[in-house]
């Protein structure tokens, strides 16, 4: 079998035609770039030296050029594992208008066209194609792709074969075969999001051979983070939208109820929401996620069922009113944000109920011992972020094993430090409440004995007499459960899915209860709205007015070529091209194939429309000289 390497080598005959002259050469020509971010160049080297990669780069940063590059330079074909249709499907249109030879094997395509691409790929007519895990692994495909010329095979989203990520799929599990399957070809595997255990669990299950890896910083300075105390759910979200009208965003919920709830709100508010979820049709969740990529100010309600390989990149906000599961999956859904590198905003709520939700969740799910340990504690670090006093951004970093020089100045803790305050007493009143009413009944009864309220429980059960009662009248119903939210998180005390939510004491409670140990909690305050720092769309806010006619013309032609070749504005031109072009306002095809993001296959396609409408600008300003 010809060595990887080979394979590589083989479309750069000369001396002046070594791999990496191709690759910048290809870099220039087909997608329009001047020179590598940070980071792709060594990638690139490695896949072709043959060897086997494991590469993180945050979301935005440039992954997919890092194994689609050495692919269209290679003679034979770059295999792609993508875990979701639509995710390849965008992909595949994206690569066509860069005059890329790309395609998919998926269930929407029907025998005819799969016949077709299996041609092209025995003919070796093809960089690129992309497989779900499950095609990839059945046994008729491997045995067809072992007759094919393979260049390199790329996982994406890697962390999918990890039972420590956020988003196991048990069909990557079979991608261990791979190595034996296609001996001496490079892998590749990439994602946005992984711990320094889940990336040993990546090398290990999918049997990478003493890969490089690549380990590209977690940070993503243009997004900031904000986590509030959830009080009314529904004015807190429509008081963040207010800054947010007419811009793009995803709002994240944890039930398709809730998911309906909102988007409909939403949209009595005066915003363009759409639903999204698994219990939609599948034809609603197309359009809508249609809407989303091809329409300006389009805000989707989802769960975590949307987002996974999005590329919109002007999504200005991501909001969650449910917490998430874990970080790694926090940080993988407001990723989605401010991909173009412009000002966007990660924006949470949460509260006393949504941790004792979750944690219940977990306790009554049918997944095995092993796997609720895991799923608790990635839920336990979760929390303990949420609840951090420190540089929220320097926090989310070092999870993931970064050092981060605080403050960042663009987090809710470094705009507005929280204020502590000495919760030993509170705490020790409320643990002694729980053990008074026998660890027998959940947070709001717990918290009206405290209070000294009247209610027909109290009666019921004579809670009344107890010595705790109404102890807690100098604290609200609010702080109360902010304190309660600070003890479960903290591991003091837990909600006993099997007996209702019952608050029950951790052993950590008992030196607490003694006065052994001393806490400082959290004070609730409102959260002051930051100064924005920008109050039109970034893209305006770049542009000069002078030149915002022509930005909005050059904005409004971007569109009518996606929609009439069914695509999504940005795969036409990214917003920083069009700024190229008003700034340089080129007159021939040669000076718009210099510019940032304009190669030759958007050139032909493109190139002529846009300089004509330049030029007809030129031709209608008047002379000021």
């Amino acid at each position: 079998m010809e060595s990887p390497q080979a394979t590589l080598l083989a479309h750069a005959p000369g001396p002046d035609a070594l791999p990496m002259d191709r690759a910048r050469r290809l870099l220039r020509n087909v997608y329009g770039y001047s020179g590598f971010r940070a980071g792709q160049e060594a990638v690139v080297q490695t896949a072709f030296e043959g060897r086997d990669a494991l590469v993180l780069m945050p979301t935005g940063g440039g992954k997919s050029l890092c194994y689609q590059l050495p692919a269209i330079a290679a003679e034979g074909v770059g295999i792609v594992v993508s875990p979701l249709i639509a995710l390849m499907q965008d992909q595949v249109s994206a690569l066509r208008q860069l005059g890329v030879k790309a395609a998919f094997l998926n269930s929407t395509l029907d025998y005819w066209e799969q016949q077709e691409i299996h041609a092209a790929l025995g003919q070796d007519q093809l960089d690129l194609v992309y497989l779900a895990p499950e095609r990839l692994l059945q046994a008729e495909t491997l045995e067809f792709l072992r007759t094919v010329k393979v260049a390199l095979i790329a996982i994406d989203e890697a962390h999918c074969v990890s039972q420590w990520g956020h988003d196991f799929r048990q069909d990557y599990l079979g991608l261990n075969v791979l190595a034996e399957a296609f001996p001496g070809i490079p892998r590749m595997a990439l994602t946005a999001t992984a711990d320094e255990r889940t990336r040993a669990e990546i090398v290990a299950r999918l049997a990478l051979r003493r890969p490089a890896a690549f380990i590209h910083g977690f940070d993503r300075p243009n997004i900031r983070y904000t986590v509030q105390a959830k009080n009314r759910a529904g004015g807190q979200l429509a008081g963040f939208l207010e800054d947010h009208r007419g811009e793009a965003g995803i709002v994240y919920c944890l039930s398709r109820r809730k998911v309906e709830s909102t988007a409909e709100a939403l949209r009595e508010a005066g915003h363009d929401a759409l639903p999204y979820h698994a219990g939609l049709p599948g034809h609603v969740r197309a359009a809508n996620q249609a809407r989303f990529l091809r329409e300006d100010g389009v805000v989707v309600v989802a769960t975590i069922a949307f987002g996974m390989g999005i590329d919109k990149p002007d999504v200005r906000f991501v909001a969650h009113v449910d917490l998430p599961k874990s970080i790694e999956a926090y940080y993988q859904e407001t990723g989605r944000a401010g991909r173009d590198g412009a000002a966007a905003e990660a924006w949470m709520i949460y509260g006393l109920q949504d941790v004792v939700r979750l944690r219940q969740m977990l306790d009554e799910s049918e997944a095995g011992e092993d796997q609720k340990r895991i799923e608790r504690a990635k839920l336990d670090k979760l929390l303990a972020w949420c609840e951090v006093t420190a540089c929220r951004r320097a926090a989310l970093l070092a999870h993931f094993g970064e050092d981060y020089p605080t403050p960042c100045g663009n987090c809710d803790i470094c705009l507005n430090p929280p204020r502590t305050w000495d919760g030993t007493v509170a705490a020790q009143k409320l643990l002694s409440c729980i053990v008074r009413t026998d660890q027998r009944f959940g947070a709001a009864h717990v918290i009206d004995v405290l209070r000294g309220k009247e209610t027909a429980k109290i009666e019921q059960h004579r809670h009344a007499a107890l010595s705790t009662y109404g102890i807690g009248e100098d604290l609200t119903d609010g702080q109360w459960r902010s304190v309660l939210r600070q003890l479960l998180v903290q591991g003091y005390v837990r909600s006993d899915a099997h007996r209702y939510g019952a608050l029950v004491l951790e052993p950590a409670a008992r030196p607490l209860l003694r006065g052994e140990v001393t806490l400082e909690l959290r004070e609730e305050v409102r959260t002051p709205k930051p100064e924005r720092a920008r109050k039109a769309r970034p893209g305006d806010a770049e542009v000069a007015a002078s030149d915002q006619p022509l930005w909005e013309a050059m904005r409004a032609l971007r569109k009518q070529l996606a929609d009439a070749a069914g695509l999504p504005p940005y795969v036409v031109f990214h917003d920083a091209t069009l700024k190229a072009l008003i700034q340089a306002k080129p007159k021939t095809h040669a000076e718009m194939l210099a510019l940032h993001g304009v190669g030759k296959a958007k050139l032909e396609r493109y190139g002529d429309a846009f300089l004509a409408l330049l030029a007809n600008t030129e031709a209608s300003t008047p002379d000021q000289s």
